[in-house]
């Protein structure tokens, strides 16, 4: 059964410009079907959960910290879907391992996850309905004119996203797919 659902806007459209830097990864390919260890737990076989690897340059001088998230516009609501969040990444730091995701992951410096849409401080893998069409997965890296912030790991990815439009200098995408 399919949800006959258009594919969602792409979420960093909506916002004011800003420059553009260089994310890679040695798990996944701009634009190319996920791995599915990457994929939720239960949502296939083989599948492990883990975040990617990510790794970031070219950004502007003056980047004082990072944030990462994970977005699914494609999701099945009317607010798409946060996977994963992490807030207060120091300007040193340019790249996170596969697995940094996980539940109770020690992060660089005071960097911490946020709760994604299931409620969980961790990366939460694909899981798009069955039947439904590929979903993209926005991996984004946002430069930040501050070391911090200021947030807490109470607050919610739009919280953390809310704040990001203001203190963006610069960011870098790899948009992943995935279809059960």
């Amino acid at each position: 059964m399919s949800l006959a659902r258009p594919l969602a806007p792409d979420p960093y459209a909506k916002l004011p410009p800003v420059d553009r830097f260089v994310l890679t990864s040695t798990d996944l390919t701009d634009g190319r079907p996920m791995p599915v260890r990457h994929v939720l737990t239960d949502a296939a076989a083989g599948a492990e959960n883990l975040s990617p690897h990510l790794a970031w340059s070219g950004f502007p001088a003056g980047t004082q910290g990072f944030a990462v998230t994970c977005f699914d516009p494609d999701a099945p609501t009317p607010s798409g879907f946060w996977h994963w969040a992490v807030a207060d990444l120091p300007a040193e730091v340019r790249e996170l391992p596969t697995g940094a995701g996980g539940a109770g992951a020690l992060l660089p410096g005071k960097a911490f996850q946020l709760r994604n849409d299931r409620g969980d401080r961790e990366y939460r893998g694909a899981a798009p309905p069955e039947g439904d069409h590929a979903h993209r997965y926005y991996f984004v890296v946002h430069a930040v004119d501050v070391p911090s912030l200021g947030l807490d790991a109470q607050v919610t990815p739009a919280v953390l996203s809310f704040n990001l439009a203001f203190h963006t200098l610069a960011r870098a995408q790899l948009v992943a797919t995935y279809q059960r």
